[in-house]
């Protein structure tokens, strides 16, 4: 078990592919903005689907404060690109089907209470219900999210650890001390 990350760490560089992409590393891909990394479950989940979209409603918010966006799934490449094309999100999508940056990160699996929590519940049937449909299970299925948001010099200002598998704040807060 890693331990978490807090806020005044530097956050840490890894290795990491994207649908489209191979073997990029991570602070060559901030060059020198701030960032948000957030981590969710996997790309047939309803409720990560929403969350993505809502990502990307919000992505704006992001690119005035010139900061780059990164969604951590633990989908592989081949799932996302059969599924989506490269420019459906404005954010890059990080593959991680082994749990290797959710564990660099210190990004834990919850157990079955955390699973079943009520609000997580509630979010799966709001996201099905605006048709976001279930796809390929992948990874850890109670793997809980989490999103760090880091200055241009990998410095954190904002860490959150979700309590359950819905349990993510907005982006507008992710980015506000950035």
């Amino acid at each position: 078990m890693n331990s978490k990350l807090s806020i005044a760490k530097k956050a840490p560089d890894f290795r990491f592919k994207t649908p489209w992409e191979n073997e990029i590393n991570f602070y060559d891909a901030l060059g020198n903005h701030p960032a948000v990394l957030i981590f969710l479950r996997y790309y047939g989940c309803p409720v990560c689907q929403m969350e993505m979209a809502k990502i990307k409603k919000e992505f704006d918010l992001a690119a005035k404060k010139g900061a780059r966006v990164f969604v951590v799934l633990q989908s592989t490449p081949e799932t996302i690109a059969s599924l989506i094309k490269k420019d459906d999100f404005p954010f890059t999508i990080i593959c991680d089907p082994k749990g290797q940056v959710f564990q660099i990160y210190g990004v834990e699996a919850g157990g079955i209470i955390k699973y079943l929590h009520p609000a997580g519940l509630i979010s799966a049937i709001k996201a099905v219900s605006r048709g976001f449909m279930h796809g390929k299970f992948e990874g850890k299925e109670t793997q809980l999210p989490a999103a760090f948001a880091m200055t241009a010099d990998k410095i954190i200002k904002y860490a959150h650890y979700g309590e359950n598998i819905s349990d993510m704040p907005s982006l507008a807060s992710m980015i506000m001390g950035i």
